[in-house]
């Protein structure tokens, strides 16, 4: 493995949990000062901070970080515009050959 990639690697191994951690704790001071001070609830701590975090992120974000639409990157994606294009530029005959046989492609085995 080249030292480039064993460097990217290091950092990302640390850099990761410590942003977890960062947003642990500006989840636990937003709570803390907004929410606690304002409404009957009570103070949280970093742990309740980031279980918060996992189950807000578990409920209405998921797991993927590569942002909306997965990972073909949305409509905009240079991808989607080389499909796009494509199919656009297809006639009819051609079209219905293409949807065929992505049809017998995507059955499941018998």
């Amino acid at each position: 493995m080249k030292p480039y990639w064993k460097r990217k690697i290091g950092f990302f191994i640390l850099a990761f949990p410590l942003f977890f951690m960062l947003m642990g704790y500006v989840v636990m001071l937003l709570w803390n000062y907004t929410l606690a001070e304002f409404t009957p609830l009570q103070r949280i701590n970093f742990w309740q901070a980031v279980g918060l975090l996992l189950l807000c992120r578990i409920l209405f974000g998921g797991f993927r970080f590569n942002g909306p639409g997965g990972r073909g990157g949305g409509p905009n994606h240079p991808k989607a515009q080389h499909w796009r294009e494509k199919w656009m530029g297809m006639n009819d005959e051609e079209r219905e050959r293409f949807k065929s046989e992505w049809k017998k492609r995507c059955q499941p085995p018998r």
